[in-house]
């Protein structure tokens, strides 16, 4: 039997495992979503991520062995460097991806991974250890702290979730989680004192890091949005990390751009150019669209535009982010630019998947317009796929038209290809168009209908800033370093089963 000291002391071995490990599995999806938010591609990231925190608590758990004497004190100073190194982390990241040099930002992330999940990998084999020479049997031991680690794991990826993303942040929430586990630090050291040589220094210099943390919980999100400044060209005004995103809006004299992600979704000075090829060509060749479906689009600029249309009687207009939908009712610059067309009465804004609004609706379009983000991850490539333009295909009028936001054909020549044709995949005929947007570079758009598409005899009946009747024939001419001949490269369509889509956009835009 343990006596009452014993009891005490265990206790408080696998409280505080639960709680490192809470904090571990923290850390652990917050490098992946630093890395899917600075360097793209998410799948890849969370990957990445997780394998080297993982290889790294493998690293710690074989370190660990070598720690066989005064266990508490280092426990306490695990505790302390995982604090210090974890909680800076999100800061120095961007202050990484602001100043250095490209491709150090990726480095630095990979390695603070490897490192804290080499310092999570030291901390179970300690306790348990600990709570075996108090008398706990191995057995007992081992199962009571591995329980609470991965008790702990769940709490933490919950509370990530639904807590500390949407409501701190990345910077906030690693300087949080790092004071959490300095205070857990702070606990055993005092608890455990009357074991511990030095016990005031010890305490003073975790004391000294909890001041640095503190700080950083109340100034660090300030300075780094300065270092995330850098990353835009012109002044933030307004910042916001939603469930799904970080929303960034910048203003210079007049230009509004709307970046999600940290990629550019609009200008103000050269939206027209996209958004009237977007809507116009598909719109103009339908007679008497009443029913338009509008995929993305959430700052309602495209809405606004198909809105010009009087015969148009509904307009549904589906964008997983209800964020960015309020930002598009309520920000004034937003307003302004979308003249408030979500707001109209004909406008019906549904905050869903639209692979999976597709498959619940029974709705039939005459016009669909698919303004959706690049396919640069996984969930984002199945909007690109032969199955996701199927359903597209099944909600059309018989002689309604499709058209499709493709990526660049001249930075991104063989993604926008590979769209064209997984669109083409599906039975439909297609006509390729692309427009110089400053802001952006040449532009590709991919118009299908189920019957035979003829531009030449198209007229624009809306009052339009850019695009004329006579000009289209030239938004169909593609060079010869941006057409469909490309050297060693098989055109194929991207599919659920084969999404090579996201390699080949990822290798697309590595050097822009």
């Amino acid at each position: 039997m343990l006596n009452e000291k014993a009891v005490r002391q265990s206790k408080i071995i696998y409280w505080s495992s639960g709680i490192v490990s809470i904090c571990g599995i923290i850390f652990e999806v917050l490098f992946g979503a630093l890395g899917s938010y600075i360097l793209g591609d998410g799948v890849k990231q969370y990957t990445l991520t997780i394998s080297l925190f993982l290889t790294g608590m493998g690293i710690g758990a074989s370190l660990s062995e070598k720690f066989m004497r005064n266990l508490i004190i280092k426990f306490i100073w695990i505790e302390f460097c995982v604090a210090l190194i974890g909680g800076f982390s999100s800061f120095i990241m961007f202050g990484i991806t602001a100043f250095a040099p490209a491709g150090t930002d990726a480095f630095y992330l990979y390695s603070i991974t490897l490192i804290v999940g080499a310092l999570t990998g030291v901390e179970l084999p300690i306790l348990i250890r600990k709570a075996n020479e108090i008398g706990v049997t191995l057995n007992k031991s081992t199962a009571r702290v591995l329980f609470s680690d991965y008790a702990g794991g769940l709490i933490g990826g919950v509370l990530f979730v639904f807590l500390f993303r949407p409501y701190f942040g990345m910077v906030k929430t690693a300087f949080l989680v790092g004071l959490i586990n300095l205070t857990v630090a702070l606990i055993v050291l005092w608890l455990f004192r009357k074991e511990i040589r030095h016990f005031i220094v010890h305490a003073v210099i975790g004391v000294g890091i909890g001041v640095l943390l503190i700080a950083g919980l109340f100034f660090g999100e300030e300075m780094a949005f300065t270092f995330e400044q850098k990353l835009y060209q012109d002044p933030i005004i307004h910042m916001e990390e939603s469930s799904y995103q970080k929303i960034t809006v910048t203003h210079d004299e007049e230009d509004i751009r709307l970046y999600l992600d940290g990629s550019l979704q609009f200008s103000s000075v050269d939206q027209h150019r996209y958004h009237e090829v977007l809507v116009h060509p598909a719109m103009a060749n339908v007679d008497n669209p009443e029913n338009v479906l509008i995929l993305g689009g959430g700052d309602g600029i495209a809405a606004k535009e198909v809105l010009k249309y009087e015969d148009v009687k509904q307009i549904t207009l589906v964008d997983l982010d209800p964020a960015v939908v309020e930002l598009a009712n309520t920000n004034r610059h937003l307003l302004k630019i979308n003249e408030g067309a979500l707001m109209d009465e004909n406008v019906q804004v549904k905050n869903m998947d639209a692979f999976q609004f597709l498959e619940d609706t029974s709705e039939w379009y005459d016009v669909i317009l698919v303004d959706l983000p690049d396919p640069n991850n996984e969930s984002l490539n199945k909007l690109y796929t032969k199955e996701f333009y199927s359903l597209v295909r099944n909600h059309l009028k018989p002689e309604g038209m499709i058209m499709v936001q493709a990526t660049s054909p001249v930075f991104a020549r063989e993604v926008y290809w590979t769209i064209s044709e997984t669109i083409s995949s599906t039975d439909l005929n297609t006509e390729n168009l692309h427009v110089d947007v400053p802001s952006f570079g040449n532009w590709g758009f991919v118009m299908a209908s189920r019957e035979e598409i003829d531009l030449d005899t198209m007229e624009i009946p809306v009052s339009t800033s850019f695009l004329t009747n006579d000009m289209m024939s030239a938004l169909t001419a593609f060079g010869k370093d941006e057409d469909q001949e490309i050297p060693n490269f098989e055109l194929k369509a991207n599919t659920l089963i084969d999404p090579h889509l996201i390699q080949i956009y990822e290798k697309a835009w590595e050097n822009y």
